[in-house]
């Protein structure tokens, strides 16, 4: 919550706010590798799709809404701050006056997870609920990406991810069907 609420500060105008996180629990929290004899499991970044639609608060939810329907997708990730996750759009916001902006409508401080933890124990964590999508964020909160209960029960089932980082011409790289 540190850097939500950091963010949120020098949104209101405050100007000397800090926010401290160090360690190897950052370090593993971040999805970097570490070296040791820990038994090998799928973790969150092992189903991780980087490709989510994001959107600033300021923007209204009528353009958003169209470009997340283009791009295949119901829900909308509302960053700021440096690629903070501040709030979601779920597919509900779409039916509402498009005029409004994310900021109005966004469910604020949406649930998030580190890419180092156990898939399968965030997957059993997604049925009990049931949740279909859980973002995934590093210790600062910055977003990195999101797991869909459906594609990360197939990846532990030892089926190949349905996306995969393509190279393309003219831009750094994309999500593509497999």
């Amino acid at each position: 919550m540190s850097p939500r609420a950091a963010c949120r500060l020098e949104a209101l105008g405050f100007e000397q706010v800090y926010d401290y996180i160090l360690g190897i629990a950052d370090w593993r929290a971040a999805g970097l590798p570490t070296e040791g004899d820990a038994p090998f499991f799928q973790t969150v970044a092992d189903a991780m799709r980087p490709d989510v639609p994001t959107c600033a608060p300021s923007e209204s939810i009528g353009m958003v809404g169209e470009r997340v329907r283009e791009a295949g997708w119901s829900d909308c990730l509302v960053i700021d701050c440096d690629g903070l996750v501040i709030g979601r759009l779920r597919s509900s916001t779409w039916d509402l006056d498009p005029l409004l902006t994310a900021a109005d409508v966004m469910q604020s401080g949406p649930t998030t997870v580190r890419p180092n933890g156990p898939l399968d124990t965030l997957v059993k964590r997604m049925d009990r609920r049931p949740t279909p999508l859980v973002v995934v964020t590093n210790a600062q909160g910055n977003l990195l990406g999101v797991v869909l209960r459906d594609e990360a029960r197939r990846l532990l089932d030892g089926e190949p991810p349905e996306m995969v980082w393509a190279e393309c011409e003219g831009c750094p790289g994309q999500w593509k069907p497999r």
